[in-house]
């Protein structure tokens, strides 16, 4: 196999009526099989050629996750063309850039989506033809129906077959799938280019760590231009007979996200791909519930929870060291509780593969313990993206897991060379998945890539035991003023794990005496404690007793508090700016795939950041955070 297109046609002639694509219509899901899918893919590649696609034309792809989504990426392959998908979050500004830097011809868009193409329309002349996914009709200036668009190519197909089989013959592992932007952590957006070479030996590379079975669904509801969703949801179920489900988009966005839960119940799927975001809700909404079913359901669940992360230790150690011993009453709390919870996800939920950024020890205990293990991994959009992951039979809390094979990775200290096992620096690639290169961007592609390894500007290292264990990010390393390194991740996701009343909490210390933490409380965490104090909420006395409790929240990381030890005290938060708003996609701190964009908050509460310098911001209850956490309440 050299192309997705071999992919797909070995799982068309492997596994021709299986289920590959479930979506919801009229009330209920209905599946798609693979040959289905292909008639539909062959549609749409004919209507391309029909429209006039070349070999190697872009096509950007404005959508949320459906069955069309798949027709259109895979439709653009066969008739050579290439991707662009697009995040349905990004702005109009965002998009202009994109589409206009990919010199797309063609754009093939959700009718959800329309009216922001509309309004870009006029700044993009190069288009020249506009496809809209949905049910309404459209047929005016550049605007087509997908749907017509899938009927001419069908008539189109019936007298020119063999040109459209002569292009799809004519596509070979060294061209492009897609051109994916960067997620905008950076401050001009990069377009990495994912040959078909690079997704088949990922989707190979997966597959050496986890297998999946042809039974197997996955509920999509991480976005499908998201790298990890595209590979892992989309390609490696397909190359295993597997399906996939999209989530019922409704009518709006909100809709989308009130629908999950039910989807879940829905489509039962064996197995969740999720980011840290996404697992904190669930966790959020797990405890509520059981909170609603009252005392005695909450010290079960309580009591559970702690021997669950007595008994698994460090990752799948049950049963170790005596242990075994506990396992009937494992199996008890199991029926009494964690099965119940379990029947959120549809009851046939194995695990989850986490994404996307460091997930938090804690809640990898978590989900252990409820007997759905969240199985972190690490991967890049450059490297198309799966690097590592744990497996359901080996995995360890706070690692990344085995690294895929075939893949050559190397630790280097800053002086570019080789390290000895179990020393950190930069975590270097090579393999087959490792991308083409930036388009249009040569300075960037010779600075990651140099002699075909890939330096991904991240910090690690590998253990005796040959896991991988991630660190962060190099641009994010706090820098203390004697030069002293450290990555600020993982503290920042145990903090806001472990307290109810902080949102978020970015660290910042450049080259300074001692580090700060730029904080988002939680407003109906702070509201509820109030109300056990009987303080009037709007008083001063109330904000100062806010910034108390979120001064003793972070105090319990130092010295005499219940989390200290877990991370060196110079690196914990010495004072604390309170932001006047949370940080968001609005404001431009939070990007597309739920990830802070640290710059960027430095950039926009730069203020914030200069005040807790000074001699009066040292103090938590200085006037400025009162006035910061009362401006964030009352909005």
């Amino acid at each position: 196999m050299n192309t997705i297109i071999d992919l797909f046609e070995r799982s068309c002639k492997k596994f021709p009526d299986n289920a590959y694509l479930w979506e919801k219509r009229n009330g209920q899901y209905t599946s798609t099989t693979y040959s289905q899918v292909k008639e539909q893919v062959l549609n749409v590649a004919g209507g391309l050629m029909a429209a006039g696609i070349n070999k190697n034309d872009r096509i950007a792809l404005l959508s949320e996750g459906c069955n069309d989504w798949v027709y259109s990426e895979l439709g653009m392959l066969y008739a050579g063309g290439v991707n662009v998908p697009l995040s349905i979050k990004l702005t109009e500004k965002e998009l202009i850039f994109r589409i206009i830097h990919s010199d797309a011809r063609f754009i093939i868009v959700s009718e959800h989506y329309i009216e922001q193409i509309r309004n870009i329309e006029p700044e993009m002349p190069l288009v020249e033809k506009i496809f809209v996914i949905g049910d309404r009709f459209i047929e005016e200036g550049k605007y087509k129906s997908f749907d017509v668009l899938k009927k001419e190519g069908h008539g189109w197909l019936e007298k020119h077959g063999e040109a459209l089989e002569t292009r799809t013959a004519s596509v070979t592992g060294d061209d492009l799938v897609n051109i994916s932007y960067t997620s905008g952590t950076t401050a001009e957006p990069k377009g990495i280019m994912l040959t078909h070479s690079n997704y088949v030996s990922n989707v190979l590379q997966s597959d050496s760590l986890i297998q999946i079975p042809e039974y197997y669904k996955v509920l999509l509801f991480l976005p499908w231009d998201h790298s990890f969703a595209h590979t892992v949801g989309i390609y490696s179920f397909m190359y295993n007979g597997a399906s996939l489900a999209s989530v019922d988009f409704g009518k709006s966005p909100l809709e989308y996200l009130r629908n999950i839960p039910q989807n879940l119940k829905e489509v039962k799927p064996h197995l969740l791909l999720s980011v840290p975001a996404l697992a904190k809700n669930f966790r959020k909404n797990i405890e509520a519930g059981v909170k609603q079913k009252g005392k005695l359901t909450c010290g079960l669940y309580n009591a559970g929870l702690k021997l669950g992360y007595f008994y698994n230790g460090s990752g799948n150690h049950q049963g170790r060291g005596g242990k075994i011993m506990l396992y009937p009453l494992i199996k008890l709390f199991d029926k009494l509780v964690f099965s119940k919870i379990r029947r959120i996800f549809g009851g046939n939920l194995k695990f989850f593969i986490g994404g996307g950024a460091l997930l938090d020890k804690e809640l990898q205990r978590y989900f252990c313990a409820l007997g759905v293990p969240m199985l972190q991994g690490y991967g890049l959009s450059e490297a198309s993206p799966v690097i590592s992951s744990n497996r359901p039979q080996i995995y360890r809390f706070g690692s990344s897991g085995q690294i895929v094979k075939p893949l050559d990775l190397k630790i280097c200290g800053e002086d570019g060379n080789e390290v000895p096992q179990g020393q950190k620096g930069e975590i270097v690639i090579r393999g087959g998945n490792v991308m083409k290169g930036y388009w249009k961007n040569e300075k960037s592609t010779a600075e990651s890539l140099k002699d075909g390894w890939l330096h991904t500007g991240d910090m690690g290292y590998v253990n005796e035991q040959g896991l991988l264990y991630v660190l962060g990010r190099f641009k994010s390393l706090l820098i203390a003023n004697d030069g002293e390194k450290f990555s600020p991740e993982g503290i920042e996701e145990a903090i806001t794990e472990q307290s109810p009343y902080i949102d978020y909490c970015v660290l910042y210390n450049n080259q300074s005496p001692y580090t700060s933490g730029l904080i988002v409380p939680n407003k109906n965490a702070l509201k509820e404690y109030l109300k056990r104090k009987n303080i009037e909420f709007g008083s001063v006395e109330g904000y100062k007793l806010m910034l108390a409790k979120i001064n003793k929240e972070l105090m319990k990381f130092r010295y005499g508090g219940e989390h200290a030890g877990l991370f060196p005290e110079r690196w914990l938060p010495a004072v604390v700016a309170i932001l006047p708003e949370s940080l968001s996609e609005q404001n431009g701190t939070i990007n597309s795939t739920t990830k802070v964009v640290r710059h960027k908050v430095i950039e926009v509460f730069k203020d914030e950041l200069e005040f807790v310098y000074t001699p009066e911001g040292k103090d938590i209850q200085n006037t400025h955070n009162t006035q910061n956490i009362k401006q964030y309440m009352e909005n």
